[in-house]
């Protein structure tokens, strides 16, 4: 039994260490807050951290006294934060949560990781609780740590003030720099289309849907002046829009426009929309670290009203809220049976959501928007509009995120608020670009691969996994050679660029569309031969937007995919697979080779065939094995979503097609790749923009879309146009499973009594039962 004086010293001991605690406490709250205690006033309260909450294992994010959230921290400052905490309250993790073996299997290397020497208590293994995750972000080269910004101070002011001063300069140069090589590779392409002119030949003549352009060129002019005509005829100007839609109602057409005339090219999606029939509402969404983001919900104002602005703002940065998904939105308009299944729109780099919105009726979500589905397009954190819900423009804290940040919070922000203002269970995803990257790094193991079980399917066009060869070029090498510090000194720490948004606000929509047109082209590499020219200035007016400089760095810089290649794999990974899939060929091509000689009845040496049977069996045996190794080390566990790939055949931003071989070669064995398609010819936004899109790509969206919701969301929405085929497949099968017992009692019955009774002249009640099943059929 102890003595008293070793009980009163062990509490000495915890009191000391408490205390010890307190003000290690008291330095890492002040060192991870919004503001310094001497900042802080009535009207901010206290803004001291008091707990960093683990969204994923590698994205704390801290929560200040007055209820307010900070973006990531670096995962170490986090962890200190709260071990300190746990001392103070007297909670041990160690003696709650089970402590994995850091032995086990993967142990060596997840994604290119390995976890921190020293750190006995911590774990890679994907079910391990958030406390003990290893924090991959300290070692992972593919998500490096992003830097610390703490409360404002003087000196940090002057050295972001420096760094916004250089960026400004250097950014510009920069982007004067592509300007002027956009100028100059197109000198070439004017002065043939100039010398075509001279010589009497049309130049546009030679663009695959030249005829095709003319007649869309004409159908529009005819569109505008019947517009016109139609405007013409209201006496009272000020009710010119109730009285277009009463003549609107007359002509009893589905989707009747509410816009209309010579397009002012603007940056609105609701002018668009209602150019097209339809209309567009933003609601505000609050990711679980701040940020407000923009959420467009495309509808038909015939049957639907606009929500109410109270309903559109943002809700509680908690996502996922409990509630049932068999009980219909409160603001529903549609009644069980008639409802219709969402589906979310995620755009690609530097743009908005927009880029699905500007073909009139050829863009894809008005396209899936008049087809049947309730249509939701998702912005990532800034936007056009950059805002959090404590830090300002000019805190750094506010550009500290890349690529994970967007798929790992914003993603599942925008999915939770589609869910729960539609009340489903799942919705279809639709990604274009960089929307897909976000998405795939979203779903992998050791990021958030629980919101795969809010979505039915994942579909991806032009999907950025792999870089293609065009991250060779020079001013990509340029970005991917200078140092991080020297990139922050080019680009800065806030916003990428910044510039071009600000020009955006200030040129004609027409000049902007064209001069971002050949900016753009320039930089990536693509032509608008498959576009309809009449409305390529659209196209622009939803990008760029404003972006860190952070996720730029992610792309560009000399750490992350510029270096590996790859969103989830390191360039040694890579290598290693190469030399696989190589060794896997060369073994199904002797395999091929052996089967023909045998075939051709070549002669052979006594034994050989036998041993040339039992090489091959072996190599089998090989190949299994090594599939099956393979599949320890995928991207993506069980609970991920039906995938569908639209690849772009002459991409040189991204190589989709080795995207493919990962799954042909069984990388995954978890992904069920239920569409797969390249389409040749195919440039990086054809998908997209292109004029037989719908044709090639729309369409299959759709009917992938429908086939793979869940059969609950089917029986309550409407069957969307084109999938009426679907729909009754799905009810002949439905049937034929209800009926199947009645089925395999006849045939007993029937078998018992004898084949003659069953053929020739059974009972009359033995045929009403088969009339009436065949009835049911």
């Amino acid at each position: 039994m102890p003595s008293l004086s070793a009980v009163k010293q062990k509490v000495e001991d915890k009191a000391s260490t408490k205390a010890e605690a307190a003000i290690g406490f008291a330095h890492q709250s002040e060192r991870l807050a919004l503001y310094s205690p001497s900042q802080e006033d009535e009207s901010t309260g206290s803004t001291q951290a008091i707990e960093a909450k683990f969204i994923t294992p590698n994205d704390p994010v801290i929560q200040t006294a007055n209820g307010g959230r900070l973006p990531a921290v670096p995962v170490e400052e986090a962890i200190k934060l709260n071990r300190l905490k746990d001392i103070i309250e007297d909670r041990d993790p160690s003696e709650t949560e089970p402590v994995h073996d850091s032995e086990g299997p993967g142990r060596e290397s997840i994604h290119g990781a390995r976890p921190s020497e020293g750190d006995s208590k911590q774990s890679i293994e994907p079910e391990a609780p958030l406390r003990q995750a290893a924090p991959p972000s300290r070692t992972n080269p593919l998500f490096p740590p992003l830097p610390l910004y703490g409360p404002p101070t003087l000196l940090r002011r002057i050295q972001c003030l420096a760094l916004r001063v250089s960026s400004a300069v250097l950014s510009l140069n920069f982007l004067l720099v592509i300007i002027l090589g956009a100028a100059f590779t197109s000198i070439p392409l004017m002065w043939s289309h100039i010398w075509l002119r001279i010589t009497f030949r049309n130049p546009d003549k030679r663009r695959p849907f030249y005829e095709e352009e003319e007649r869309r060129k004409k159908a529009r002019k005819l569109a505008e002046r019947a517009w016109e005509k139609k405007k013409k005829k209201s006496k009272r100007h000020s009710h010119v829009t109730e009285s277009i839609i009463s003549d609107s109602a007359e002509d009893a057409e589905e989707f009747a426009p509410l816009e209309g005339g010579k397009d002012p090219i603007v940056c609105d999606v609701g002018y668009y929309a209602r150019r097209v029939g339809l209309d567009c509402e933003i609601f505000d969404v609050q990711t679980e670290d701040g940020f407000i983001i923009e959420l467009w919900h495309v509808y038909n104002p015939r049957e639907q009203r606009t929500h109410s602005a109270k309903d559109r703002e943002h809700h509680s940065p908690d996502i996922f809220p409990s509630h049932s998904p068999n009980d219909a939105a409160p603001s529903s308009p549609y009644k069980p049976g008639n409802k219709k299944y969402p589906i979310l729109l995620i755009h690609g780099l530097l743009q908005s959501a927009g880029a699905y919105c500007t073909n009139d009726d050829d863009s894809l979500a008005f396209f899936l928007a008049k087809s049947g589905y309730d249509v939701w397009l998702g912005n990532n954190r800034c936007g056009f509009h950059p805002r959090h819900n404590v830090l300002k423009y000019s805190d750094p804290r506010m550009w500290a995120w890349n690529i994970r940040q967007m798929g790992c919070l914003d993603l599942p922000a925008l999915i939770s608020r589609v869910l729960s203002e539609t009340a489903f269970e799942k919705l279809g995803l639709v990604a274009h670009s960089q929307g897909t990257t976000q998405t795939l790094v979203a779903l992998a193991k050791e990021q958030r691969p629980d919101i795969g079980e809010k979505i039915s399917v994942f579909c991806g066009l032009a999907p950025a996994a792999y870089a293609g060869p065009l991250i060779g070029k020079m001013y990509f090498k340029f970005m991917r050679v200078i140092s991080p510090g020297m990139f922050r000194i080019f680009f800065g720490i806030h916003a990428f660029i910044p510039f071009m948004m600000t020009m955006h606000s200030l040129l004609p929509g027409s000049f902007y569309g064209a001069m971002g047109y050949r900016v753009f082209a320039f930089l990536f590499n693509w032509t608008d031969e498959r576009w309809e020219r009449g409305l390529r200035d659209r196209m622009f007016q939803f990008a760029p937007v404003y972006v860190s400089a952070e996720s730029m760095r992610w792309w560009l810089g000399r750490e992350c995919f510029a270096r590996q290649k790859c969103i989830l794999a390191t360039k040694e990974e890579k290598t290693t697979e190469d030399r696989e899939d190589e060794e896997e060929d060369q073994v199904r091509e002797q395999s091929s080779d052996e089967s023909s000689d045998d075939e051709e009845g070549r002669p052979s040496r006594p034994g050989l065939k036998e041993s040339t049977t039992e090489q091959r069996i072996t190599k089998d045996r090989v190949l299994r094995r090594r599939n099956t190794d393979r599949s320890r080390y995928a991207w993506y566990g069980p609970q991920t979503p039906p995938f569908a790939l639209w690849v772009c055949g002459a991409d040189d931003l991204v190589d989709g097609r080795r995207l493919l071989r990962r799954f042909d070669r069984n990388r995954e064995p978890h992904v069920d790749l239920v569409h797969s398609k390249i389409i040749e010819g195919y440039e990086h936004l054809d998908p997209l923009w292109s004029m037989d899109s719908i044709e090639k790509v729309g369409k299959e969206v759709r009917q992938v879309l429908w086939r793979t919701a869940p059969e609950s969301a089917r029986k309550i929405c409407r069957t969307p146009k084109g999938c009426e085929e679907i729909t009754d497949f799905y009810i002949r099968r439905g049937k034929r499973e209800s009926v199947k017992p009645q089925l395999d009692t006849v045939a007993g019955e029937w078998s018992e009594k004898g084949k003659q009774q069953v053929g020739g002249g059974g009972g009359e009640g033995d045929r009403d039962l088969e009339a009436e099943i065949q009835q049911e059929v």
